[in-house]
């Protein structure tokens, strides 16, 4: 068995928290960075999830992944990562779990439809929309709006991928420079590794599965990913040591080879990047020019070929068009009607519109529509614009 590599000087620690926004008691039993991640897990965005979906939409087919079981898979790899690099864990695997729950139905084809809807009113950006779920949106505590993260989880969740201080100027990140002239996250540096390590995570998870749902979709074959890099060496090794076996069961040892080999070029090229940037501390790597977690030059060239191969014939696929323009008129229509109409609203949000001004009220429509699954935004549309179904 493995052992546990000791704790990295660059790691972040509890114990050296800068805190929450309020102050609470410790707890008793979990670390500050647990208790973020307990709070995430019991969420009611975290719970619906289940069925929102990246591609494919919720009712094609059980089989696909979705918002919940992505989070799970990247926050398993950014678990796994951290603990071998001696980060910690349960910072990185909050800020997996937290990382996709601003992100509306119909994955990124609702974003972009509330884009354009927002376009008048400040505009709609799923990670600005993932923070105002975290700081404003969940109402659970008596004390405060939202769950009171720690800073070093907030600073994760909003600048995962790297510094955002120049995105404040843009109307849609509006309530970030707000929040961060009250409680400042410092947004011109980088964030901690584990946060960093989180969205590596991301990028290995999103990029093995669509591969497999594509394969299971129909939409390629396993024979014509064998010419693409990355997952074509996966496949060969794969037949060539199985050569009897399933291809169902050779496209899953695939994938997992394909994660392995991602998650071992991961580790090698951060410690390279430690060694070569003489990183001894949380501040180094928030000061150090670059991402510390990061993929080799050669990986990420493969990895851009992969993506290169999933965007012609998986996300612009007639199907998946068919269905990202199906899914942005649902959001659309709905949209309009609750602007033009909001007493269609359920009360308790047409109560919270109540003394807004136009912008006020497209953005709690915006957050309404923002929360649905795919499953309630399809049946919202139809009950709205179909009587049929009160028949």
């Amino acid at each position: 068995m493995p052992s546990i590599p000791p704790r990295a000087p660059y790691a972040e620690s509890p114990s050296r928290s800068r805190g929450r926004k309020f102050a609470e008691d410790l707890s008793k039993t979990r670390s500050a960075f647990a208790r973020d991640r307990d709070r995430i897990i019991h969420t009611s965005a975290f719970r619906r999830l289940k069925e929102k979906t990246q591609v494919f939409v919720a009712h094609e087919g059980d089989h696909f992944r979705t918002r919940l079981t992505h989070s799970l898979e990247v926050a398993q790899i950014a678990r796994s990562i951290a603990t071998a690099l001696g980060l910690d864990p349960d910072l990185a695997e909050t800020v997996a779990l937290a990382h996709d729950l601003g992100h509306p139905p119909f994955g990124h084809a609702g974003e972009d439809e509330l884009q354009i809807q927002m376009q008048n009113y400040g505009g709609f950006d799923h990670n600005v929309q993932t923070f105002r779920v975290v700081t404003k949106l969940e109402r659970r505590y008596p004390r405060f709006e939202g769950l009171n993260l720690t800073w070093e989880t907030l600073e994760g969740v909003i600048k995962h991928n790297g510094p955002v201080a120049d995105k404040l100027e843009k109307p849609s990140w509006r309530g970030i420079a707000e929040f961060d002239a009250q409680y400042d996250l410092r947004l011109s540096t980088w964030a901690s590794a584990e946060a960093q390590v989180a969205a590596l995570a991301d990028d290995i998870a999103y990029n093995n599965h669509d591969v497999d749902d594509g394969v299971q979709a129909g939409l390629f074959t396993l024979e014509e990913l064998r010419a693409v890099p990355l997952i074509g060496p996966q496949i060969e090794g794969a037949w060539a040591d199985y050569p009897d076996c399933d291809p169902s069961i050779i496209r899953l040892e695939a994938v997992r080879r394909m994660i392995g080999a991602m998650v071992d070029d991961v580790m090698a090229e951060t410690r390279r990047r430690v060694e070569q940037g003489g990183v001894k501390s949380p501040e180094d790597v928030r000061t150090l020019g670059q991402a510390l977690i990061s993929f080799s030059r050669d990986m990420a060239e493969d990895l851009s070929a992969l993506r290169l191969f999933l965007m012609e014939r998986m996300y612009r696929h007639w199907k998946v068009n068919r269905t990202r323009s199906q899914a942005r008129r649902i959001l659309a229509e709905m949209f309009q009607l609750f602007m033009a109409e909001p007493e269609v609203l359920p009360t308790e949000w047409y109560q919270r519109l109540q003394g807004r001004d136009e912008a006020g009220r497209a953005r709690m429509i915006c957050d309404y529509i923002a929360g649905m699954t795919d499953r309630y935004a399809i049946e919202e549309h139809r009950k709205l614009f179909h009587l049929e179904v009160w028949n």
